[in-house]
């Protein structure tokens, strides 16, 4: 038998039968393989197959989305939402399973039909993770600047009130602080490195998925993949204007091809009290009183607790697709509890990821749209509710006979209680964010992209106090106030970006990204009040119906709105040069025009450049097997700081009072600032020399990272004279602010084993800093104080930012002793003792300093099988704390209101009103025992379910510390630090009890 066979090309399988003796080829057969000839083809049809399998990642649970390619024949797959995966090849292609996070593995096809993979962490794993550095991403191995990286595995675990609570402790240097405590409407304080500002923006830039000032609102843990802090000038520099503070980069999770995966994540808390104020008891205060005795037993802060609070959060996420169109969409509610009754916050909404590939492969689009409702009950937590329950009398009754609220008005006292139960205060937001990348590969490692991106944030504030409020009696003469106010933020950001990389003759390999930025801010504002309410029954929706504006003696009527904008263009450029992988450069720069700076000083330039060396890499280090990477790396980066109010160069106009002309009123107007067209930006240099390290194939690693900074030009309203001025003020540039620390990350894994590992991460560091200057020839400034103490008393401020002397600096009187008749004794300047009226501003000194100078944090994972145990500890240490509360409430002068405990035992012999001293100053340092999460994996032999793990957790767990008071974990950040006022919001524990479910 004879068979004649045409040329056939692009088959890669076929199967055919022959009868005969023999057969023939008289033409060519182009399969995957190449030519094949002769009997050669029977015996390569015959291998030809498909092969099926399942991959798993190194906990044994289903790796989605894994890279699989025939490096033979080309072919590629990915695998589905459970792991799955088929592909055909031949015996002896090899096929290799590629997977962010883990390293590559090459299979070679045998007789097998199916296979079963497992991915491993490999050494090198963690140098060939993709790092988001701004304007692009990088290796971890070829980053030359201080970059960050916390991965969503690696997050705080439990219920997160702010998306930055999932990274508090996790980056050396980078310090967020609760100062409201649980508050679910309180935001999180955040300060990286140090203050570098006095009066302009202290807070990280944050860059969601690439929108440079992205709202915190449209984000649900379970939609952040990871957060990239880039915190050295080298790094920050390509954000320019606003990077002085530096930038948080944060990547949400995105879509991946394969079968449609469901994630369900859930969890329930409770927050318990901390620890209670030690006031008196009402039979120990009339013990002490027994004039105030009122004849109930009433415990406020009891009174004001919302007990049953509980929390939950839900949120549903799909994905799917295939590995050119593919989508990720969530949907969440966030029902937020607070410890304090009437306190909340509801929120609900979704987030949609889009990525579309097409022109064979060559253009790409990626689509995000997020949106989040938020309803608030702002009324309860206020921090003087809880001042109030501290001092309040405990045997004043709650309610009259009548069962009408008791109302006081000793020492500006009220009826707490009675507040959140007469007024309302709430809130209504919508926040929305849409953006939209388009990027074209126009030749192999060239690529241009076109972004876009809106963020609207309206919020409707709406409150009322009832006639019967302890206010409305107060100003109102006992009729109902209603006020609303409405705010909307608008920001429209356009940039367009050139990316090109290449490789040459596999030694030298460059990228380089060259850019357009613009950026365009407005607000709007409406409010308006009213009182004179007769009914309560409208509350604030018929705020016409009052009759302020008729009645002279009530308070007018107000009404206002305003507007303003901003706008921010720039062009970027930054080159990274490799050769060999072992010799690093990054060189950047931004050139950048902000509408905020006077008309001579529009435009700054904000250069960096940084360097690195991969010792591992040279070929004497080969002997020391021991050592899997060692890089140091230096850089120096210059950023800017515009975040002051807007107009600040311009003659603006505000209006006056109005006068009565000819029987009409006349609405007066005038310039509302003096105009600097010199105003510039504050500009901050940055050098920073880093040390990577890895050992023992990787199971001990870390960094190292030293770093100075000087922000000069610091931008500060400062008095003038005049005339020539028309204001007393200008805001001007004058002074400069030093900062220099050390920061230690190490992480390692002490036990390994088939079963069982225990890997740990520390993180110290330390920072100095010091005000050199506060004035020019032109603008002079003695000192600046902060930190003002409430009456009685008018005891002043407690901080004082004087030139050549650090920030946070507490300035006041250095307490001697107390006399036999119970009065404050003092030293004075020359060391001599007198009362407190002897003493002049010239004995006033520094008295101690309420920044923390050292920061360490501690986290111990342990894994057994599917159970795991992490274990969360961290600390602030070298700063001083004034006790405000113990300096009023600790003192018995202060009845008959309530007094601490403190005013009867530690502070018994004082018979004098509160002075402010350093003998209320404490040591702050402490170590919390901040997260306890215990969780299970669960091991499921259904084709539904793909990962099922319940966990519970705990957090602020115990506080070890000498403070005396509430919660040693202070403000921090800016220059009012270490004051424990006498307003707060109780601190808590929560414990939470969740589920994560893939199906």
């Amino acid at each position: 038998m004879k068979i004649n066979l045409l040329k056939i090309t692009g088959l890669s399988a076929a199967i055919i039968l022959l009868n005969g003796p023999a057969f023939s080829m008289n033409s060519e057969w182009e399969g995957a393989s190449g030519f094949l000839k002769g009997n050669k083809l029977w015996q390569q049809v015959q291998t030809q197959k498909v092969i099926t399998g399942t991959v798993v990642d190194d906990k044994n649970s289903p790796a989605p989305g894994v890279s699989i390619k025939n490096q033979t024949s080309g072919k590629t797959t990915v695998s589905d939402g459970n792991g799955k995966f088929s592909i055909e090849a031949n015996v002896g292609d090899i096929l290799s399973f590629a997977f962010i996070g883990y390293g590559t593995q090459n299979v070679t096809v045998g007789a097998q039909n199916s296979l079963s993979i497992k991915l491993a962490v490999s050494a090198d794993t963690k140098l060939d993770d993709v790092v988001v550095v701004g304007y692009g991403t990088q290796k971890r191995g070829e980053i030359t600047s201080a970059v960050a990286t916390v991965k969503s595995e690696d997050f705080n675990q439990g219920g997160s009130r702010s998306p930055l609570d999932l990274i508090q402790g996790k980056v050396a240097g980078l310090s967020i602080t609760r100062t409201g405590g649980n508050n679910p409407n309180s935001s999180a304080a955040v300060q990286l490195r140090g203050i570098v500002s006095i009066t302009g923006s202290a807070t990280p830039l944050i860059v969601i998925d690439g929108i440079p000032g992205g709202n915190l609102d449209l984000l649900q843990q379970d939609d952040i993949e990871s957060f990239d802090v880039l915190k050295d000038g080298s790094a920050a520099a390509i954000y320019g204007t606003r990077a002085n503070a530096g930038v948080i980069l944060i990547t949400t999770k995105k879509g991946k091809g394969g079968d449609p995966t469901y994630d369900y994540n859930t969890y329930f808390s409770r927050d318990y009290v901390a620890k209670k104020p030690d006031f008196l008891t009402a039979e120990e205060f009339i013990a002490r009183s027994p004039s105030n005795n009122l004849g109930a037993n009433t415990d406020m802060y009891d009174l004001l607790l919302n007990k049953e609070n509980i929390t939950q959060y839900h949120n549903f996420a799909a994905t799917g697709g295939t590995p050119k169109s593919n989508y990720r969409a969530s949907l969440f509610y966030n029902d937020l509890q607070g410890i304090s009754k009437e306190n909340g916050r509801k929120n609900y909404g979704a987030r949609l990821n889009l990525n579309q590939k097409g022109l064979k492969d060559r253009l790409s689009m990626q689509t995000n749209l997020a949106a989040n409702f938020n309803n608030a009950n702002l009324l309860g937590g206020s921090d003087g509710d809880f001042e109030q329950s501290v001092q309040r009398n405990p045997t004043a009754p709650v309610y009259n006979p009548d069962r009408s609220f008791t109302q006081t008005t000793a020492f500006n006292n009220y009826n707490p209680l009675a507040r959140i139960t007469q007024e309302l205060s709430k809130r209504d937001q919508q926040t929305f964010s849409g953006d939209t990348k388009f990027t074209l590969e126009v030749i192999d490692g060239l690529k241009i992209s076109a972004f876009g991106a809106l963020i609207r944030d309206t919020y409707n504030d709406r409150s009322y106090r009832d006639r019967a409020s302890y206010s409305s009696n107060q100003t109102y003469q006992g009729t109902g106030y209603a006020s609303k106010a409405n705010r909307q933020d608008k920001t429209y950001t356009f940039e367009s970006t050139i990316d090109y990389n290449k490789v040459f003759n596999n030694d030298h390999s460059i990228s380089a990204v060259v850019g357009y930025s613009y950026q365009y801010f407005t607000r709007e504002d409406f409010n308006l009040n009213n009182s004179g309410f007769i009914t309560d029954a409208f509350q604030d929706w018929n705020i016409g119906a009052g009759n302020a504006i008729t009645n002279v003696t009530l308070p007018r009527p107000g009404i206002g709105s305003f507007k303003e904008d901003n706008t921010l263009i720039s062009l970027l450029g930054r080159v990274n040069y490799a050769y060999q992988g072992k010799y690093l450069l990054s060189v950047s720069a931004r050139r950048e025009g902000s509408s905020r700076f006077g008309a001579n000083n529009k435009w700054g330039t904000f250069p960096a450049a940084s360097i690195g060396w991969v010792i591992t890499k040279e070929s004497f280090m080969e002997q020391f097997k021991w050592v899997n990477n060692l890089k140091v790396r230096a850089g120096y980066g210059v950023t800017g700081n515009q975040g002051i109010p807007n107009y600040q160069s311009l003659i603006t106009l505000s209006t006056g009072g109005p006068y009565l002309q000819d029987g009409k009123w006349v609405q007066t107007y005038g310039p509302s600032r003096n105009p600097n067209p010199d105003l510039r930006w504050e500009k901050k240099k940055e050098f920073n020399i880093g040390l990577e390290f890895g050992f023992l194939n990787n199971r001990l690693g870390g960094s190292i990272d030293y770093y100075t900074r000087k922000t000069t030009d610091l931008l500060l309203s400062y008095n003038a004279q005049v005339p020539a001025f028309v204001n007393s003020t200008i805001y001007t540039n004058v002074g400069s602010i030093s900062n220099k620390g050390l920061e230690i990350a190490i992480n390692a894994i002490p036990i390994q084993t088939k079963d069982f590992q225990w890997s740990t991460d520390v993180l110290f560091s330390t920072n100095e800093n010091n005000l050199s200057s506060l004035s020019n020839d032109v603008f002079k400034a003695t000192f600046l104080e902060y930190g003002g103490l409430p009456s009685p008393g008018n005891l002043g401020n407690t901080i004082r930012a004087v030139e050549g002397q650090p920030l946070g600096n507490f300035y006041g009187r250095r307490f001697a002793g107390i006399d036999a008749l119970g009065k404050w004794q003092f030293y004075k300047k020359d060391g001599s003792i007198t009362n407190s009226a002897g003493i002049n501003n010239e004995d006033l000194t520094v008295i101690g300093n309420g920044i923390p100078k050292y920061y360490a944090s501690m986290s111990n994972t342990f894994k057994y099988k599917n159970l795991d145990l992490t274990i969360f500890f961290r600390g602030k240490f070298g700063y001083d704390i004034l006790n405000v509360q113990d300096m009023f409430f600790g003192n018995i002068a202060w009845l008959p209101n309530n007094v601490l405990r403190s005013a009867i035992d530690k502070n018994a012999a004082l018979k004098d009103s509160p002075q402010f001293s350093d003998y209320y100053l404490e040591s702050g340092n402490f170590v919390k025992l901040d997260n306890i999460t215990l969780g299970y994996n669960f091991k499921l032999k259904t084709s539904y379910i793909r990962n099922l793990r319940l966990y519970a957790s705990g957090r602020n767990i115990a506080t070890f510390t000498n403070y005396s008071g509430l919660d040693p974990e202070l403000q921090d950040t800016g220059l009012t630090v270490g004051i424990d006022n006498r307003g707060f919001y109780p601190r808590t524990k929560t414990y939470t009890l969740g589920l994560q479910v893939g199906f």
